[in-house]
């Protein structure tokens, strides 16, 4: 866009003639080269079209006229981009010298009206180097911290794993092995001695209740998503997909256990993740009902719709029990229910039911 201001040097020599007139338009030409070369390459190869750019000015500058100074303004944002602070300073030295020179020995023909419109020009065009530097420090600082925080990101994640990883072991392992070593006991006794072998069974019954308790608090102490901040994730990224968001329904869910609103927020997920990835939907609607017994989550987009199992046959295409099985082994712990309809170019609607209260029949306990 900035090349329509070569219409000035263009201007700046029209009146010249034969072959000074040539050599012009020629060293314009290469100024326009340059110009394209800064912004592809990289190293001393950017040094050195920014030295023959340099020197195209000077030349125009001295043997044509000291207007031509102004082509200053294309090579000061070339040396804004220089990060090493040695090479800057003496990119800026080079600018300095190239600009000056011309402009003291010109300055004898020159009015105290041209000084006055000169004068102002000149200044931004030496300092605009230091602005632009500026600039480019800030955007790389900007691209660094996006950078640091999605490394932190995957740092959390990874810990929360390994964590998780940790606890299952250290509060899950024995229990498995004590029920697995009974279940064996429990096999060998029930011919020989059916009394004692009831009794181990019963054991059994009790500690795989202690390993649920262990699994209950292990989910109550991790980091449980709210159903509000899966809206907010599922915003996020069905806008960078271009595709709009209608939520309705209160997702404060108030009174609702984490547990319920963890694995709420994780269907929410999974079904926007697969709208974005397989629907070419352009409209997505979340509607959030509560009644006194059950919480209702719909899900519903203007797509293609899932495939039938012909379909996903013929084309690898993802089938319409892909997917939901995770979700309905989620929703299954707290005794949730999902259902989906669906059919070819006329979107796909998932609901979700859950009961507001969800006990443990035999222990009389609340998730």
């Amino acid at each position: 866009m900035w090349l329509i201001y070569i219409a000035l040097p263009l201007f700046n020599i029209r009146h010249e003639t034969g072959l000074k007139l040539v050599l012009g338009y020629a060293m314009i030409a290469l100024f326009i080269v340059t110009y394209r070369q800064l912004y592809t390459v990289t190293g001393k190869a950017f040094s050195l079209w920014l030295a023959l750019q340099l020197a195209l000015i000077a030349a125009l500058s001295l043997f044509y006229t000291p207007y031509n100074l102004y082509m200053g303004f294309f090579t000061a944002n070339f040396i804004g981009w220089y990060t090493d602070h040695r090479q800057f300073n003496v990119a800026m030295g080079a600018f300095a010298v190239v600009e000056i020179v011309p402009m003291l020995i010109s300055a004898r023909g020159m009015t105290a009206d041209d000084f006055i419109m000169t004068v102002p020009f000149f200044t931004l065009m030496l300092a605009s180097p230091f602005g632009i530097r500026s600039m480019a420090r800030k955007q790389s600082l900007e691209r660094e911290l996006a950078e640091a925080n999605l490394q932190i990101k995957e740092l959390v994640k990874r810990e929360e794993r390994m964590r998780i990883a940790r606890d299952l072991h250290d509060t899950l392992g024995h229990t498995l092995s004590l029920i697995t070593l009974k279940s064996q006991l429990v096999e060998k006794l029930v011919v020989k001695d059916p009394e004692r072998a009831q009794t181990e069974a019963l054991e059994i019954q009790r500690t795989s209740r202690a390993a649920l308790r262990q699994v209950r608090e292990l989910v109550s102490d991790m980091r449980a998503i709210s159903v509000a901040e899966g809206i907010a994730e599922a915003q996020e990224m069905l806008r960078s997909a271009d595709i709009s968001l209608r939520v309705e329904g209160d997702a404060g869910l108030e009174g609702l256990s984490d547990l319920t609103q963890n694995i709420l927020a994780m269907c929410l997920k999974e079904a926007v993740t697969n709208i974005v990835k397989h629907s070419e939907a352009s409209r997505c609607r979340v509607t959030i009902d509560i009644t006194d017994a059950v919480v209702l989550l719909s899900v519903e987009d203007d797509g293609i719709g899932l495939p039938s199992e012909r379909e996903s046959a013929l084309t690898g295409a993802l089938r319409p029990g892909n997917g939901l099985k995770g979700m309905a082994e989620r929703l299954s712990l707290i005794e949730g229910s999902l259902t989906v309809e669906s059919g070819p170019s006329r979107g796909t609607l998932l609901r979700i039911s859950v009961p507001l209260i969800v006990k443990d029949r035999k222990e009389g306990e609340t998730v």
